[in-house]
């Protein structure tokens, strides 16, 4: 896993509102850019945090299976100041939806993917974003890797610490905010009869930050409701918000989470 053997480079997309959005992506060392390969694509896209630049091995692990990992910065973000994260909070946070999704068009067009080779990654505020994603354009997507997620928009703030987020994404007890949350919320948008993508739902017991019935109830709800591929839950009765796992167990569910990805994206070990 040295450095030198992987090319890092940034591209932009233009967003629903012409907006440039900014993304990093990853590949082995002297790999064809214009080749079409098994993607991930992740992001966060809140609470003004920066999604900067740091080692991930199962990103690394990713790519020496030949596959392409894709950062984007989406607003809601603190990369460009906090005029880019207000541009994704409250009733703005379509925008980050319609940023993630600019970005999955953008890969396509350059031909370094297809849906059919597209996975879309995220966890916490991520989830929300990966299970927004899907809902809205279930056709870009081959797998959803969905951890610890926010999907319920409608109650969320009824449990545990999640009505501190409040100023972030607003409240269904408020008449206005109920109409826009309501319209994203992921739980809420399953139609049933849609071929949606493979989706791995991920999170534990003992998460004090996201209430696990977010990941339990969407399970239940896209098992009945899809046309397309499986739907599985990864239930740990250990694990929280995930920390306070051991190494050993973390490479184990990181495997797990990335044979899920291979599998959907159609991927083999060293592939080309």
């Amino acid at each position: 896993m040295a450095p030198e053997n992987y090319d890092v480079w940034q591209e932009w997309c233009t967003s629903k509102d012409s907006t440039k959005v900014p993304m990093f992506l990853m590949s082995k060392k002297g790999a064809r850019r214009s080749v079409v390969r098994p993607t991930v694509l992740t992001a966060y896209g809140a609470f003004n945090s920066s999604m900067l630049a740091s080692f991930l091995p199962t990103a690394m692990a990713w790519v020496d299976q030949g596959g392409l990992w894709v950062l984007a910065n989406l607003r809601g973000g603190a990369e460009f100041g906090e005029e880019w994260h207000r541009a994704g909070m409250l009733a703005n946070k379509q925008n980050v939806f319609d940023d993630v999704l600019a970005a999955a068009e953008h890969l396509m067009a350059a031909r370094y993917t297809t849906p059919q080779k597209l996975a879309i990654r995220g966890g916490s505020n991520g989830g929300l974003l990966v299970g927004a994603a899907m809902t809205q354009r279930p056709e870009l997507f081959a797998a959803v890797w969905c951890e610890v997620p926010l999907l319920d928009m409608i109650g969320y703030h009824q449990f545990l610490v999640a009505r501190f987020w409040i100023p972030e994404y607003g409240s269904s007890e408020d008449p206005a905010q109920f109409h826009y949350l309501l319209k994203y919320s992921p739980y809420h948008n399953v139609k049933a009869g849609t071929k949606y993508p493979a989706m791995l739902l991920v999170t534990g017991e003992s998460d004090t930050r996201v209430a696990p019935l977010h990941a339990r109830k969407m399970a239940a709800l896209m098992q009945s409701a899809t046309r397309g591929g499986p739907v599985l839950l990864h239930y740990d009765s250990e694990a929280g918000h995930s920390v306070g796992l051991g190494v050993s167990k973390m490479a184990r569910d990181a495997a797990d989470k990335l044979m899920f990805a291979l599998w959907q994206t159609g991927a083999l070990p060293q592939a080309k």
